[in-house]
């Protein structure tokens, strides 16, 4: 079962009394301004370090912009060890985004400090509500530390730099103590998508990628079914088996299901359905990709992993929905069983594809998976992967595409995702001029389009497997499933952007909007 990599304590005694590792407070601009005039609010909450921070900030030494992050040693026997002051900036601005982030910044540093332990205030009220501050203490703290560094000899240097923050201590008055246990589930279920994303093709290929998704369902009460290429072709999931027919390691299908046990007197319990891309290596096919491009396709699987850490997210948080998990999964190799361009395929539903471009895959294994979410008559059907560099480069590393006709449905996810600090932008779902591209002169469909309008096209593309009627999202985080260099809570690898956003809309009963 999921749990946070940290502990997570109330205290409700004064800070003086905290004689742990390390102190960190949160200070405002206009903390700062007070500070300066020697008049800085709840000085007696802070004692003994209310003089301090009153001579740091006076002296210029910190200044309270967003981000900065200032480190104190303490000498003083019955103290902590070490005082940290973070930035939050301008404090009417500090929203629960820039608290996550700043706190994921501070808590970063702190456990890599040689601190095991951190008590966490602030100079006053914080501009967030006991909620939504909880939640981001709990994030923050689960996600800081995360680094896949499990095939690296660690040497004595690297040692030094370690992550031990193991405890966090926070006042209940600041932080909901519910919703800080909450977040640090969130976490996991993140960092969980991240081990799996960031393990490369010769250890994850999708049969492997099948047995991690039994042993995930195992510990978390989940039923798990996989369909091998065997079962694949008996289900006419022709698209899905496409894609995989020249690797030497053949495709799958995974199906997760959680179902609630009793209730909790909602009205509607709800059913549904989260489709996730799992190519677990592209090459692009006989469509190779240069160089520079099949660099870090390993993580063309994130879209999978994030729905098997989602399903084990609702199943640590108890959620009173039925969530039905569904994977892809294949390896998009070059060969003499590859498919060719001008090869036509059929799909689960009855539609014929031609195939333009082997490296539009990801549409094609989803197509299968989509047709058979929706057999499922579920209430909502989101799908998430990292589709098309056509996103990327419409929005950037730092904010994925959202996808749909249903306004009710955008506004949900786009909630939801502001809660959880993950930047969502709605594109177009369709138009009339590149739906014109879809159609083939010799099948239903073609699998690529022009160089323009990438992103609604193969959207477009996947509304196709997606019986009319159902409430459909797709999410296309291929901007934004890899980290160059971390930043917040994100490390360097693959993020699993969308896990906590996809969580907060189970668990606030988003389909219900």
């Amino acid at each position: 079962m999921l749990k946070s990599s940290v502990t997570f304590t109330q205290f409700s005694s004064p800070l003086k009394d905290w004689p742990g590792d390390a102190v960190l407070v949160f200070v405002g601009d206009a903390d700062a301004n007070e500070a300066k005039a020697a008049k800085l609010e709840q000085r007696e909450a802070l004692e003994p370090y209310g003089a301090y921070i009153d001579d740091l900030i006076q002296r210029g030494d910190f200044s309270a912009k967003k981000g900065e992050v200032f480190r104190v040693p303490l000498f003083w026997e019955g103290e902590a060890k070490n005082l940290y002051l973070a930035g939050l900036g301008d404090s009417q601005k500090a929203d629960a985004s820039v608290l996550r982030d700043t706190l994921a910044s501070a808590l970063r540093r702190i456990g890599r400090e040689h601190n095991n332990s951190v008590l966490v205030s602030a100079c006053s009220r914080l501009a967030v509500d006991p909620t939504s501050a909880g939640a981001a203490l709990g994030e923050a703290a689960g996600l800081c530390g995360y680094s896949f560094d499990k095939y690296k000899k660690k040497d004595e240097a690297e040692a030094d730099e370690r992550f031990v923050l193991k405890e966090v201590l926070f006042p209940a008055g600041m932080f909901d103590p519910k919703s800080v246990e909450q977040g640090g589930i969130f976490a996991a279920a993140q960092s969980l998508a991240r081990d799996v994303a960031n393990e490369p093709g010769n250890v994850i290929n999708p049969p492997i990628l099948g047995e991690v998704a039994r042993r995930i369902a195992e510990e978390n009460g989940l039923t798990c079914e996989v369909w091998d290429d065997r079962r694949l072709a008996l289900e006419r999931m022709g698209a899905l088996l496409c894609v995989g027919r020249a690797s030497t390691t053949p495709p799958c299908l995974v199906h997760l299901v959680y179902k609630p046990t009793g209730g909790r007197g909602r009205k509607k319990a709800g059913k549904i359905a989260l489709v996730g891309k799992g190519i677990t290596f592209d090459s692009g096919g006989l469509n190779l990709k240069p160089s520079d491009h099949i660099k870090t396709m390993k993580g063309d699987k994130t879209g999978a992993c994030n729905v098997l850490a989602i399903m084990a997210g609702v199943a640590a948080l108890k959620l009173d929905a039925e969530v039905h998990g569904i994977m892809a999964v294949a390896e998009n190799m070059p060969g003499g069983g590859a498919v060719r361009p001008d090869d036509i395929v059929r799909a689960r539903n009855g539609k014929t594809i031609e195939i333009e471009n082997t490296d539009a895959e990801g549409r094609l294994v989803l197509a299968d998976a989509l047709a058979f979410a929706s057999e499922l008559r579920p209430d909502v059907i989101i799908d998430i992967a990292t589709l098309t560099g056509a996103c990327a480069v419409a929005l950037g590393n730092w904010t994925a595409g959202l996808f749909t006709a249903d306004d009710a449905l955008a506004e949900a996810l786009s909630r939801s995702a502001a809660r959880r600090g993950e930047s969502l932008w709605r594109m177009p779902a369709s138009d009339e001029k590149i739906g014109e591209s879809l159609k083939s002169k010799v099948a239903d469909l073609v699998n690529s389009g022009g160089r323009y309008g990438g992103a609604t096209f193969a959207a477009m593309f996947l509304s196709e497997f997606v019986d009319k009627g159902i409430p459909w999202a797709h999410i296309d985080i291929a901007g934004v499933d890899f980290m160059k260099e971390e930043s917040g809570v994100y490390s360097r690898g693959a993020s699993a952007w969308g896990v906590r956003t996809c969580l907060d809309y189970i668990t606030e009963g988003g389909w219900r909007a």
